[in-house]
């Protein structure tokens, strides 16, 4: 299995505070996988390292063997260029049409001819099921649509890696099914690598190849493997009850 990210010796948070320590893991080529946890546990923290927003207080991030970490100038927009991001809200342009939402990474980052950038455009919402969305604005999409079309706009320069931030959250069960089986296709077909940070279990256990857990208190990881694996791990009574939503006597 091919490494395609490697987070070594991670310790991440703001003003010098770690929120996240010692974070090892890696991500292989063309994997689905999943980062959970509770509310504060460092989630985010996680994800923002690892899309170059936010430096780590030490370790690194290497991303397809470069380290994004140490990265600065056009050495760091060559790593990002080479993944994409959608964020929870979608994150689109309100003044502009999902045609020109999703064209925005190939006018910054290419010099194509616009009927060209147009034909990819078209290409990716058509591999999100938008293709007849194209000149809608945002606010005539629904909740599932503006997902889609953030994803399109991440596909737009062809990344290896795709980073998902809460792809289901605010989403009704059927949509979000839509999406997880979107994902799971996009994954195959194109050998897309998936990152996603979700806390919903149906699509947890739909869509994962491979799950790390991080806990507040902790500040790392406390569980690592497949869906099954820790929904049957009674190793540790919190990753027991995350997955089996179950609680213990007192608690609320």
């Amino acid at each position: 299995m091919e490494t395609i990210i490697k987070i070594e010796n991670l310790y991440a948070g703001y003003n010098n505070i770690p929120i996240i320590e010692n974070i090892n893991f890696k991500v292989f080529k063309g994997e689905v996988f999943v980062i959970i946890g509770g509310s504060g546990c460092g989630k985010s923290t996680l994800l923002k390292n690892m899309i170059g927003l936010l430096p780590p207080i030490s370790g690194n991030v290497m991303i397809l063997g470069e380290n994004l970490s140490q990265a600065v100038g056009l050495e760091k927009n060559l790593i990002l260029q080479k993944i994409g991001v959608a964020f929870q809200s979608g994150a689109l342009f309100g003044s502009m049409t999902v045609m020109e939402n999703v064209k925005l990474p190939l006018k910054e980052f290419t010099s194509l001819p616009d009927s060209v950038m147009d034909d990819i455009v078209w290409l990716k919402l058509k591999l999100v099921g938008l293709e007849k969305a194209v000149f809608l604005m945002p606010g005539e999409l629904s909740g599932g649509m503006k997902k889609r079309a953030a994803l399109a706009r991440a596909m737009a320069l062809d990344p290896s890696i795709i980073f998902l931030d809460e792809p289901s959250a605010g989403l009704d069960p059927i949509t979000s099914a839509g999406l997880d089986h979107l994902v799971m296709e996009l994954a195959s077909s194109l050998g897309i690598t998936f990152v996603i940070v979700t806390h919903e279990l149906a699509s947890i256990d739909a869509i994962s190849d491979r799950i790390i857990m991080l806990e507040k208190n902790a500040k790392t990881i406390i569980a690592t493997g497949t869906p099954e694996q820790l929904k049957n791990d009674h190793s540790n009574p919190y990753v027991y009850n995350f997955f089996n939503r179950t609680i213990h006597k007192g608690e609320k």
